[in-house]
């Protein structure tokens, strides 16, 4: 006789849902892929920031060699600038459905290759074309790095992966500007477009082979009433509309003394070279140690009293740029950077970690308002220059700068911690 089946008395699993993988760790502080994606991002910003700046010691050549007033040289730089400004509100959108990595490599090459190109057009409104083309390729990185650091990077090393790009973003837009101011003192700005462009490939390059792939992005398709939803969301948000006033603030400040600290230096009593004035640019690496040890500091004493401290260090900056003495000149500009990187490293580390949604949309508002006050602010400040002279022009700056310390004030009160 056959035996009876044995009974199992253990509860039933049918129903018993499959295990679910875990969702994959946020990049950590001090692992290898941490390092590699810091790499990477400061390689992206380094390309960016040359690509972007080296005509700022260049404008007086090109109003001598076009027969322009400052104000109009300033073109090369602040056409680009605008253009970047409303570029980067779709090119959130496209890396939402393309991803981050592919569109900040494709921004970086064409972006290169279009620096290179400048060297073949003798003619002012052709290089205002490459300049214009180069605002909407350049748009493919900074708002999409932004996005890639708060989706990737764990919270508690983010503001220092942030700090290390935007300190990247230092040295390149010093390395542009100092070589770019040598260059053109012996072989002109052709040959200084030219070399700096085939710089930008290799910074392409490493971007390319170094940063990790995305692990927490998720493709969308491209939802325009979606993206206009989550635009209207952040303008609706009173800490957000402050963070990207202080964006247009920080940037417009900073940009207008860069770019016409040229003319102050080439003209009595300092009458010095477009070398030596490129030279000036050195002042940049007060602001590779700031972007790092400042965005680092907020997290431990509050972003909005540290960001404050850093805008008061770029007022007191600017006004020592008011000296007739060439060390304490310097001197200001180095206090002027340092006090901008800081500041410009706590507030888009802010804006990528108070976005709990639509982070893309976010970052490209905070970078939209930044490059417009680089556009407006320092298209502007060539007027003011022109009409009332540096003491002038650096008092527009003062007004500019207290605003902002006021903005930083008003965010500490109301938001303690970000």
């Amino acid at each position: 006789m056959p035996s009876a089946p044995s009974v199992d008395d253990s509860p039933a699993r049918l129903d018993t849902p499959p295990a679910q993988p875990s969702p994959p760790r946020h990049i950590r502080r001090a692992t290898p892929a941490f390092w590699r994606a810091v790499v990477a991002l400061f390689a992206s910003g380094f390309s960016t920031f040359s690509l972007l700046y080296f005509v700022q010691p260049l404008l007086p050549l090109f109003a001598h060699d076009f027969g322009l007033s400052p104000a109009a040289s300033s073109l090369a730089l602040s056409l680009t600038t605008a253009l970047l400004a409303v570029s980067m509100l779709l090119a959130s959108a496209v890396s939402d459905r393309v991803g981050r990595r592919a569109l900040m490599i494709v921004s970086l090459l064409s972006s290169a290759a279009l620096t290179t190109a400048m060297a073949l057009f003798p003619q002012w409104p052709a290089l205002l074309s490459m300049r214009a083309l180069m605002g909407i390729t350049l748009s493919g990185l900074p708002a999409v790095a932004m996005a890639y650091v708060g989706e990737e990077i764990e919270p508690r090393a983010a503001g220092l992966a942030m700090g290390l790009y935007i300190g990247g973003s230092a040295i390149g837009g010093m390395s542009g500007r100092l070589l770019a101011g040598i260059i053109a003192d012996d072989h002109g700005w052709r040959t200084a477009a030219l070399i700096i462009g085939l710089i930008g490939f290799l910074g392409a390059g490493l971007f390319w082979k170094m940063l990790p792939a995305s692990r927490h992005f998720q493709p969308r398709r491209l939802d325009l009433r979606g993206i206009v939803g989550s635009f209207g969301t952040h303008l609706r948000s009173p800490v957000m509309l402050r963070l990207f006033a202080q964006g247009f603030l920080l940037m417009g400040g900073f940009v207008a003394v860069y770019n016409y600290i040229g003319f102050r230096l080439l003209a009595p009593p300092f009458l010095l070279s477009h070398a030596v004035v490129g030279m000036v640019s050195v002042a940049y690496l007060a602001g590779i140690f700031s972007s790092a040890w400042m965005g680092d500091l907020a997290a431990r004493h509050g972003h909005g009293r540290v960001m404050a401290a850093g805008v008061l260090m770029q007022l007191a900056g600017a006004l020592l740029t008011l000296s007739a003495n060439l060390w304490l000149l310097v001197l200001g500009m180095a206090v002027l950077t340092f006090g901008f990187f800081g500041a410009h490293s706590i507030c888009s580390t802010w804006v990528a970690r108070a976005a709990r949604q639509g982070r893309a949309q976010a970052s490209s508002l905070y970078l939209f308002g930044y490059y417009s006050g680089s556009s407006l602010i320092g298209a502007g400040g060539g007027y003011a220059l022109a009409q009332a002279g540096w003491a002038g022009f650096i008092g527009l700056v003062a007004l500019l700068l207290a605003l902002a310390a006021f903005n930083a004030l008003l965010l500490a009160r109301r938001v303690p911690a970000a």
